[in-house]
């Protein structure tokens, strides 16, 4: 039995959608988020050093990471929802199973950062020094690479309906999570192809049993 230890509100749900989508047996062990601090509480530490979510076991094994976990059980299935290695779309797969956290992931970190930054109580005085060093982050960083991120991702879903062409796979699984964060940010007004295809992910059924199953789902920003 795979067991997925679910932090609410993460980047673990789409382990969840993933294992809905291969048709697996698998149980949820639900973790809250601190009311204050919004971080995963002390006892994911018990599962796996780092704490973090999501994690998963199956065999005796300990899982980390979303996107070794998504490549995992992808290949404990077969190769479901992955192209074939020798498929021309398997090199574009590959790119979005990484580019999602190594990439995108990364740049929604760092944007929500510099917006709690900017939110956070400090005296008057430090106010102004603090928002002249997240504006020179954003000016200097975040917002060209934000949007060349993501003008890039709107350019693929232009050429097919799902991003590793023309079939669905994990890739757009795994590429879930910073697009509703990039769309939760409002960005999205100028684009079109990005809301369509969050539109068509969240009408798919396996989708919809993973936040059932998962708990009311809303992004940090």
């Amino acid at each position: 039995m795979i067991t997925v230890h679910h932090l609410e509100n993460s980047r673990s749900q789409r382990v969840l959608w993933l294992l809905e989508e291969l048709g697996a047996d698998y149980e949820i062990n639900h973790y809250k988020r601190d009311k204050k601090t919004s971080l995963a509480p002390a006892a994911l530490k018990k599962v796996h050093p780092l704490g973090k979510s999501p994690v998963v076991e199956h065999n005796g094994q300990v899982i980390a990471e979303t996107g070794a976990i998504m490549e995992y059980l992808v290949e404990q299935h077969g190769g479901a929802l992955a192209p074939a290695p020798d498929a021309p779309s398997y090199q574009r797969y590959k790119y979005w199973m990484h580019a999602a956290e190594g990439s995108y992931a990364a740049i929604m970190v760092t944007a929500l950062l510099l917006t709690r930054m900017d939110a956070a109580p400090m005296p008057f005085f430090a106010k102004p020094i603090a928002r002249k060093l997240t504006k020179g982050v954003r000016d200097a960083y975040l917002d060209h690479t934000m949007k060349g991120l993501f003008d890039y991702a709107e350019a693929m879903l232009g050429q097919s309906e799902w991003l590793a062409g023309d079939a669905f796979s994990a890739a757009d699984i795994i590429m879930s999570f910073p697009l509703e964060g990039f769309a939760a940010r409002g960005n999205i007004a100028s684009y079109k192809n990005i809301p369509a295809f969050l539109d068509r992910i969240h009408a798919r059924p396996a989708y919809q049993r993973a936040v059932e199953k998962g708990g009311p789902y809303g992004l940090i920003r």
